[in-house]
């Protein structure tokens, strides 16, 4: 190898970090609220974990999925860096972080919105 194409490679390699470290990956971001740093989906809305949930596999379907919108995942979407998708009841498929399937919650109306923290106990911020 050239010492031009390893420092192309390192360059290369240098930008794809800083994609998935500045976007995660396809469709989930990081956003710093007023109780810390969370993830969000592509619009900046908060994504939530459930306590019910276990072994990467949702709990929450049914009229919870529509309280708790499942952050799906897009055909071909592959694991990365703690992100794993993994496959709802329906066969749809889902983002999860470090096996927590995440959500977005249908009262939060605006970016930044973190009224889902708490909610029953049971639903906490996801964070990075």
């Amino acid at each position: 190898m050239t010492l031009k194409t390893l420092a192309l490679s390192a360059t290369l390699t240098l930008a794809a970090s800083i994609s998935f470290a500045g976007g995660m990956v396809e469709g989930v971001k990081s956003m710093d609220t007023a109780n810390g740093m969370v993830l969000t989906d592509s619009n900046g809305m908060t994504q939530y974990t459930f306590d019910k949930d276990s072994g990467g596999k949702s709990m929450c379907n049914g009229g919870c999925a529509v309280k708790w919108p499942p952050l799906m995942a897009a055909d071909g979407a592959v694991d990365h860096d703690g992100f794993t998708v993994i496959t709802r009841d329906d066969g749809s498929m889902q983002w999860a972080h470090d096996g927590w399937p995440l959500y977005g919650w249908i009262n939060d109306k605006a970016m930044g919105d973190i009224t889902g923290d708490g909610v029953g106990g049971v639903w906490h911020l996801a964070r990075p």
